[in-house]
């Protein structure tokens, strides 16, 4: 019988595509990597991988091969979970996903929490700018910031979240308040790539009325404190979660703009239908949740931004 060891190698490397970066992913060396592939496919007699200069190709067995191990690994996993103390003690790793500024200033501190309080978890974030597939990827977990999920994901609920436009006072003095969203055409408009939106369109919500304007600006980002930065700073107009600049809205330096209209992005849980009986899993979710009701978001990241 394989190794599970091996499967888990192959797995990494059929989602990386690589065996240098599936040794990184894996803490190992890319001659590990190669050598656990090799034994592999002695066992099962089978070729799995073409192997070019640049890259790895999966061949049709392979292709086979890969889902029938995903789904081995993760029923031995259940099956410890079903007779196992980690039922109650979650164990093993987990890989989790989260935005550039969520993940630094909340997600990160609410696993320091959670792996103190359950020392058999290993947590392994990466905080990423884009969209995350979750499944081809590998992903166990995505935090995720927006409402824009696929439907054949599982999606839970974490906390309440509204992006809003604001400016700082001496920009809106020397170009003028913006009085609808027509008008934030003719403004200087701080755009960042957001995971769940096209860039430099703003998709907003007023009551029962959804708008979309499309905004353009001198300065433009992946990265949400950048942005801030550059608003408190008196650049232009920023739309950005209220949880992100809150502190500045309670100081002066920076000023709500329209604040009719918003954007919705809640803060999601989202994870393979796979993984819906996985421990660690639902351990870990259910701990997100109570960390960000235990108190508001807003005061959460700013207390965490003043501290660092």
């Amino acid at each position: 019988m394989p190794s599970p060891d091996d499967l888990r190698v192959f797995i990494t490397v059929v989602r990386k595509s690589s065996f240098a970066a599936a040794a990184q992913a894996l803490d190992a060396s890319p001659a590990y990597v190669s050598k656990r592939l090799r034994l592999l496919e002695q066992e099962l007699g089978v070729k799995l991988l073409h192997r070019t200069t640049r890259r790895v190709v999966v061949t049709e067995e392979g292709e086979r091969i890969f889902h029938w191990a995903q789904r081995i690994l993760d029923d031995m996993e259940h099956l410890l979970q079903e007779v196992g103390v980690t039922r109650k003690e979650p164990r093993g790793l987990l890989r989790v996903c989260s935005s550039f500024g969520f993940g630094r200033n909340v997600v990160a501190p609410a696993f320091s929490q959670l792996v103190a309080r359950h020392p058999a978890l290993q947590v392994r974030l990466e905080v990423l700018d884009r969209l995350v597939d979750v499944v081809a990827e590998g992903f166990d977990l995505d935090v995720r910031v927006g409402d824009e999920i696929a439907p054949q994901l599982i999606a839970r609920k974490l906390a309440d979240n509204h992006r809003l436009l604001c400016a700082a006072p001496h920009y809106l003095q020397r170009r003028g308040v913006p009085r609808s969203l027509e008008e934030l055409a003719a403004h200087d408009c701080l755009v960042i790539k957001e995971r769940d939106h096209p860039f430099g369109v703003w998709k907003l919500r007023a009551g029962g009325l959804e708008r979309s304007v499309k905004v353009t600006g001198p300065l433009s980002t992946n990265h949400g404190e950048m942005a801030v930065q550059w608003a408190v700073d008196g650049h232009g107009v920023v739309l950005r979660s209220h949880w992100d600049v809150a502190a500045q809205l309670a100081d002066g330096r920076l000023v709500h703009v329209l604040p009719e209209w918003r954007q919705e992005a809640n803060i999601w849980a989202v994870y393979p239908t796979r993984l819906e009986r996985s421990a660690k899993v639902r351990v870990c979710v259910e701990f997100l949740q109570t960390f960000l009701q235990a108190q508001p978001l807003a005061a959460n990241a700013a207390a965490l931004r003043h501290k660092g």
